[in-house]
């Protein structure tokens, strides 16, 4: 397999410091607008950065849930590996990958809880399996086999019927952003990447080298 051989160039689109919104929080939801307009598979799904207690990274793929001037929105189990190394290093890491539009956006940001009558209003619009699923599976720990989550999730789902609770253990984090970055790929590796970095308060922007 020659790995080495696979690439392209990419030529779609420009981006200058110039043009871009002064508010990163503006120029996100336009570029997610685009991607969602564009219907690229899961415009909202992000890599979740996290650290652990011994420094340690990882990195997984979660669903963007709300986005606005207050930072960005996504529901988990707080007892799952990202909620620990979450409580350890309340920091993250974001990255969005749209191909189709040869683009790329990272953010990085303090985190915190949102609030628990935020956190009940997202899980009542879930579908009622993955309301069950939250209550059923112990997130990140091991299991004995697929048969006994299946049996545990048949057991939730007598006992609570179609009014499951938002267990305590699951609930929404908030990134707020302290940096973000906006990638456009651009011929002969020449990226565009243009920067937005807190400092005293505003926005500062800067380009990058590729």
């Amino acid at each position: 397999m020659n790995l080495a051989g696979l690439r392209k160039d990419y030529s779609l689109k420009t981006l200058d410091e110039a043009s871009v919104d002064a508010d990163p929080s503006t120029q996100f939801l336009a570029w997610l607008g685009e991607a969602i307009s564009a219907e690229v598979p899961e415009p909202t799904a992000m890599t979740l950065s996290t650290v652990d207690e011994r420094g340690r990274p990882a990195g997984r793929i979660v669903l963007l849930k709300g986005a606005d001037a207050s930072g960005l929105t996504f529901f988990t189990n707080y007892a799952s590996r990202k909620g620990h190394d979450l409580a350890a290093h309340p920091f993250a890491a974001l990255t969005f990958m749209w191909k189709e539009l040869e683009r790329q956006v990272r953010i990085e940001g303090r985190i915190e809880k949102v609030s628990a009558a935020d956190s009940d209003a997202y899980f009542a619009t879930r579908p009622l399996g993955s309301r069950i699923g939250a209550l059923a599976s112990p997130q990140s720990e091991p299991i004995d086999s697929r048969a006994w989550l299946e049996k545990r999730w048949a057991e939730m789902e007598e006992q609570h019927g179609l009014q499951p609770p938002r267990p305590a253990h699951w609930g929404g984090y908030r990134v707020l952003p302290e940096y973000f970055e906006f990638w456009q790929g651009r011929q002969s590796r020449l990226h565009d990447r243009i920067t937005y970095a807190r400092e005293e308060g505003a926005w500062r922007i800067r380009r990058l080298a590729p």
